[in-house]
């Protein structure tokens, strides 16, 4: 079956090439949809995207993100991922509070809105802890807070930022973990590979140089994994596990991953698997005559 699959971006990296290549070496069309040079009506689909079977979100930009699926939702065109699930994944908060609802694991967290409560909320934690933006990904604008002064400075510099985002403070324990965290990257809570991104540096993201390694999933990650897919709504998902004395800690969940890293740390074909995924999610849709369903 030959599908009509559109791609959303805002700038065709490697993650996006790979996805690209496999497409269209099954022998899909691809419309690819750059959000900067497009414009959404609110009453009707742009012609282009008429007869799209499936639209997959790789913007950059978190905004762009939010609001382009949600266009596409109300067309009654399957999005992966579905607005509702980058709505949660793209703010820190609603993603802490999605887990902690569903019973995941996932670290101690405060959020305070003035730099008096939060704070109140750091000493209440501890030193160390850690500060992070609500919105934001590749480990930047994250603080690993070591005294009251470094505390202070930070607050102080977040307050007088422009946007409203930096005046919401996310406060979080700062876990203790053996040099290196696990990115799981599943379709609908299986996992398609895993590996370990190591580093000196108490970030371990790949983006900020960590090696990456294959890690093979245990029975407890593989059931967290679905479980936290669960709680966002499922979909193409990041899941970013840390290893602790007590088990595993999920500390987040990721909407428009990036698996570049992945691919090249594995044997698996990364990209083959999403699209058997993304196959079968259009032709359930298809069969359906509806858009895709979204589960919390």
């Amino acid at each position: 079956m030959t599908l009509q699959i559109g791609i959303l971006y805002s700038r065709i990296r490697k993650d996006e090439k790979l996805l690209l290549t496999e497409l269209r070496e099954r022998g899909h069309e691809v419309t690819k949809i750059d959000v900067r040079k497009q414009s959404f009506d609110i009453s009707e689909a742009a012609d282009e995207f008429a007869d799209l079977d499936i639209v997959v979100d790789r913007c950059l930009a978190t905004s762009r993100s939010l609001y382009a699926t949600q266009f596409f939702d109300a067309y009654g065109i399957p999005v992966v991922n579905s607005h509702e699930t980058a709505d949660v994944c793209a703010d820190k908060v609603k993603n802490s509070l999605a887990l902690e609802k569903a019973g995941v694991p996932t670290p101690e967290t405060k959020v305070a809105f003035t730099k008096e409560t939060a704070m109140e909320a750091i000493e209440e934690f501890g030193y160390p802890c850690v500060l992070k933006p609500v919105v934001g990904s590749w480990g930047r604008l994250m603080a690993k807070i070591d005294s009251p002064d470094a505390a202070e400075a930070i607050l102080e510099h977040k307050a007088t930022l422009g946007h409203y985002e930096h005046k919401v403070f996310y406060v979080q324990e700062f876990v203790e973990k053996p040099g290196r965290d696990i990115r799981v990257l599943a379709v609908d809570g299986e996992p398609v590979a895993a590996m370990v991104r190591s580093s000196d540096h108490w970030i371990t993201n790949a983006a900020k140089g960590a090696e990456t390694d294959v890690f093979e999933l245990d029975d407890e990650a593989k059931k967290l994994v679905q479980k936290a897919s669960d709680a966002v709504g499922g979909g193409l998902l990041g899941v970013d596990l840390m290893e602790t004395a007590d088990g595993y800690t999920v500390h987040e969940v990721n909407h428009t991953v990036e698996f570049k890293a992945l691919n090249d740390a594995v044997e698996t074909d990364v990209a083959g698997t999403v699209v058997d995924w993304l196959e079968e999610k259009a032709q359930k849709a298809d069969a359906s005559g509806t858009e895709l369903e979204v589960t919390f």
